[in-house]
């Protein structure tokens, strides 16, 4: 069953600091309606609630959960954003990284952090600032995406993080890609600014994807996970490893493109030293006479002669041409 996004609670705001939330029974999804959002699905039924840390009357529904045990809501609540994972019972915790958006136009603005409980039959996202992999989420729900149990929805979760990173490491590669060709045709050099901020991108995504292999990898060497969410916790592992694995590649672009743009810096401004080093050699003979005729002492050649400032410029001339033949003669005027 599908239905539209505007369907969800907390689509116009919330009286309860749920952003949105929605059902599974029998294979049917249903907007979250219920008022009391620390009740637990009946017996075959799931459910998933978004809610907002930064609104008291959220954290007091976590809080009053029957169902969580002490120590997750204490991690749900919890102002610590680095990333850690923790088994208690039925239910396990977590802090992810995530990436987080404006609130307008939906641009990525840095990383952030999403906490999360999932237990037998509910799964509690929780964030303070909002983030991408929730409107991927909520736009899938809505299209029908399954949600038959905790395997599914850790899997949805953390495959709409997972398709953010990644389509962000596909754009950064791309770009590194253009400034690459652009580089080894000797179009052009990119802006260091430019370059700088596909290094911050790099660097976020980095410790991202860092974060969640760390909080996964734990979960998966924990004796206390149930069996049936083994296998999609294995899936996971292996899906970050291989964005691990695209993000160092990126990162080695990267020191290769900016290796490359220090060797075209350097050679231009060798170049430009090279120029001047040969103007300041050929005007060095031409500035030692112009300084010898301009002594004003008796005896200067040329002081009375009608042509003395042409014979003067003659051998200016000269003296340059011969400076530059000996520069030739001895390689040093060789580009």
């Amino acid at each position: 069953m599908s239905f539209e996004k505007n369907d969800f609670p907390g689509s116009s705001g919330s009286e309860n600091g749920l952003i949105w939330g929605v059902d599974s029974s029998e294979g049917e999804l249903h907007p979250f309606r219920g008022e009391a959002l620390e009740a637990i699905p009946g017996p075959g039924g799931f459910r998933w609630l978004h809610m907002n840390l930064a609104d008291e009357r959220a954290r007091r529904c976590i809080t009053r959960s029957p169902a969580l045990p002490a120590p997750v809501v204490e991690l749900m609540l919890s102002a610590d954003d680095h990333p850690r994972a923790m088994m208690e019972g039925d239910y396990i915790g977590c802090v992810v990284p995530d990436l987080e958006r404006d609130f307008d136009e939906g641009q990525v603005q840095g990383i952030g952090a999403l906490h999360f409980t999932l237990g037998p039959s509910l799964l509690i996202t929780a964030r303070r600032h909002p983030l991408r992999s929730a409107d991927i989420i909520r736009d899938r729900l809505a299209s029908g995406s399954p949600l038959n149990g905790p395997r599914a929805a850790l899997e949805l979760l953390i495959g709409a993080i997972t398709e953010v990173a990644g389509a962000m490491i596909g754009e950064l590669s791309e770009s590194v890609e253009t400034i690459e060709d652009e580089l080894l045709a000797r179009a052009s050099i990119p802006q260091p600014r430019e370059m700088m901020g596909l290094r911050r991108d790099a660097v976020r995504l980095r410790r991202l994807v860092g974060g969640l292999n760390a909080v996964f990898q734990r979960l998966e060497a924990d004796e206390e996970l149930p069996g049936t969410l083994l296998p999609a916790i294995e899936r996971i592992v292996q899906r970050l490893g291989g964005l691990d694995a695209d993000i160092q590649t990126l990162q080695s672009q990267l020191r290769l493109v900016r290796e490359e743009m220090d060797l075209l810096e350097s050679k231009r401004t060798n170049q430009n030293l090279y120029v001047l080093s040969v103007l300041s050699a050929l005007l060095l003979p031409a500035t030692l006479v112009t300084g010898i005729f301009g002594m004003n002492t008796g005896g200067l050649p040329w002081a009375t002669s009608s042509h003395g400032t042409l014979a003067a410029t003659l051998l200016v001339i000269a003296s340059a041409v011969l400076v530059y033949l000996l520069l030739r003669r001895f390689g040093l005027a060789q580009r």
